[in-house]
């Protein structure tokens, strides 16, 4: 396959979610409680005993009705002969044996019970005051729950913005590398918040927005921080997404009270991210004018009209789809300024490099410029990525430094993903495997047009078989049709490798993604390129839009137009296959040492490249004049 390059220390805290949890975790302990108690209480408590009077027992006694009488202080539980438990009750003098107060002991079984300490009292009060405490704790947790609630739902319209500005390690332009154009356009923008008089005096206005604008992972939070870091004021952030609800006018609602906080916080900083979530162009039919995010937006527009000069709050907004923003937000008023932060460059990616490996203990000999150069079009999220999994590959070897062998292939996992050696092969794939991947790096390597080959591996990587890689010798700005000419060829290399050695008829599936490059590449050059022959200088559609305007819109050429177009990439990858079969079919002893060499070693380096296709020839019909 033909493939290009594309804080720990701080105190720990419950979160809030955690707390309600625990306060429900009590009330339903407490109800649990509870019900133990009734029951142990219900159980417990001795059935109600029928009071009589002391005459009344004595002379029922001495007739024979009672089977027994236990004496309790001055209480008699009395039970009748045709009873087991006890049903009557009486009282008699204290301290006065009850044969002295006429009782006949001979007529019933007498049971003298121990008078107790209090402790059955206790127990009483214990039954009769823990219900009360447990049903107030149980209120309390309710009511305490249903506040939470209220307060949630006060605050349901309250901006989630958070507020940065006070940490010890703030951000600053210093900590960030690369980005040069784009920190020297910010850098008035703090000075506009430092010394607001300095503009004020030569009746300069402020700028209300900034825009930052990048593809992701270019650091255009990282420099929104650094702003608020250099300007020392408080910053801030929220993202686009944030604003939006389920109910209409609580976004609207959230900006009014994050611009209200701002302003009671002047000079500060408003970081919304990934602006294009709430500020996409309206009226495209979605929801009329009552939809929320679109209420959202107007809210937005207001709020930023209605600084006031001097107020000192400026909004910065990233975003990497700024072709779908609408116009009133853009306007001069709203965001002054358009900041665009590119990819990196090479003197950039080495220097975001050093800031990553800074505090990692890497080998003496590793070459992280030889790195930045292989990393072209690379992302500084990217290049981070690449230097992290660089530390954990060396953990895992158990290095004590990262050596240039954990740095290349933390690289290669990031750029065309992790080896898959567990993938088991035939020896007939692997011996297809290697003709189709000698394919691309033969082609590759004979058009004069084409990247060199950095490698050539048959072992299965991400979801391929196989990888031929190029990569550019230096960043390039613009490509020529002739270099987009021979990147199509190489990148049939493979099929018309298969093609040519197996036979038309066994051609294998391998080539699928490789296919499907080429048909995007070629259809990209006749329609944004204006790289046609019949259609040369022509584009159609060179922005793709919002997606209910490629449903609604009718396409900006006819059906005529259209057919030419096929055809123009029929042409462009007709001739793409011819060119790599001419090579090929030229140079076939070099594409079998190659797959011989692939067979026996499975992956082979550049160096190693150059010397098995030294000699490989250009043929007259690959060339284009």
């Amino acid at each position: 396959m033909d493939k290009k390059p594309p804080r720990s220390n701080r105190p720990n805290r419950k979160p809030a979610n955690a707390n309600r949890r625990n306060m429900k975790n009590a009330g339903f302990f407490a109800i649990l409680v509870l019900l133990g108690l009734i029951i142990f209480a219900a159980t417990s408590q001795p059935t109600t005993l029928k009071e009589i009077s002391r005459s009344a027992a004595v002379a029922q006694a001495n007739h024979g009705e009672y089977s027994k009488i236990k004496v309790k202080g001055n209480e008699l539980e009395i039970t009748k002969k045709d009873q087991k438990d006890p049903t009557l009750k009486a009282y008699v003098e204290p301290n006065v044996s009850i044969k002295d107060q006429g009782f006949d002991a001979s007529k019933f079984d007498l049971e003298v019970a121990p008078v107790t300490d209090g402790s059955s009292t206790w127990l009483g009060v214990a039954q009769t005051v823990i219900p009360i405490v447990v049903i107030g704790a149980f209120l309390y947790f309710m009511l305490r729950s249903a506040q939470g609630q209220g307060n949630q739902a006060l605050s349901f319209g309250k901006s989630r913005a958070r507020l940065y500005g006070n940490e010890k390690d703030k951000v600053l332009f210093k900590s960030i590398a690369g980005s040069q154009e784009a920190k020297q356009d910010l850098e008035e923008v703090v000075e506009f918040l430092k010394f607001p008089k300095k503009f004020a005096g030569m009746g300069a206005r402020i700028p209300k927005g900034v825009l930052l604008v990048g593809p992701p992972g270019t650091g255009k939070t990282m420099l929104a921080r650094a702003v608020a870091g250099e300007a020392n004021v408080p910053f801030f952030s929220i993202s686009g997404s944030e604003f939006v609800e389920m109910f209409v006018g609580v976004g609207a609602s959230r900006v009014r009270d994050l611009f209200a906080k701002a302003k009671k916080n002047a000079p500060c900083i408003i970081f919304v991210d990934e602006i294009d979530a709430v500020g996409r162009k309206r009226g495209s039919g979605m929801g009329g004018g009552h939809d929320e995010r679109e209420q959202t937006l107007n809210q937005i527009l207001v709020e930023m009209d209605g600084f006031d000069q001097g107020q000192n709050v400026i909004v910065l907004a990233a975003t990497n789809r700024a072709d779908v923003l609408d116009a009133a937000l853009l306007r001069p008023g709203r965001f002054d300024r358009r900041v665009n932060i590119g990819l990196p460059d090479r003197q950039d990616r080495q220097a975001i490099l050093k800031v990553h490996f800074e505090k990692k203990p890497l080998a003496k000999n590793v070459d992280l410029d030889a790195l930045a150069a292989k990393a072209a079009g690379s992302s500084g999220a990217d290049l981070a990525n690449i230097a992290n999994e660089a530390a954990i590959i060396a953990a895992r070897n158990a290095h004590t430094e990262i050596t240039q062998q954990d740095v290349t292939e933390a690289f290669e996992r990031v750029a065309i993903g992790p080896e898959r050696k567990s993938k088991v092969m035939t020896e007939g794939d692997k011996v297809v495997t290697a003709y189709h991947e000698a394919g691309h790096a033969l082609v590759g390597h004979v058009l004069p047009d084409s990247d060199p080959v950095h490698k050539v591996t048959i072992i299965p990587r991400g979801g391929t078989g196989g990888v031929t890689w190029f990569i550019p010798p230096e960043d390039r700005v613009y490509v020529s049709l002739i270099q987009y000419k021979d990147v199509l060829a190489r990148g049939l290399g493979g099929r018309i490798a298969e093609e040519v050695i197996l036979g038309s008829d066994r051609i294998t599936t391998g080539a699928g993604s490789d296919l499907q490059n080429a048909a995007e590449l070629a259809r990209d050059m006749i329609i944004n390129q204006g790289m046609g022959t019949k259609l040369r200088d022509q584009v159609f559609r060179v922005d793709d839009g919002m997606m209910l305007d490629r449903l609604v819109h009718d396409k900006d050429y006819s059906e005529d137009t259209a057919k030419i177009i096929d055809q123009e990439v029929e042409a462009l990858i007709t001739e793409a296959a011819k060119r790599a079969r001419a090579v090929i079919t030229h140079n076939r002893d070099k594409l079998e040492a190659l797959k011989d060499r692939l067979l026996e070693k499975e992956t082979v380096d550049a160096d190693e490249v150059l010397e098995v296709l030294s000699g490989a020839k250009l043929p007259r019909d690959a060339a284009l004049y």
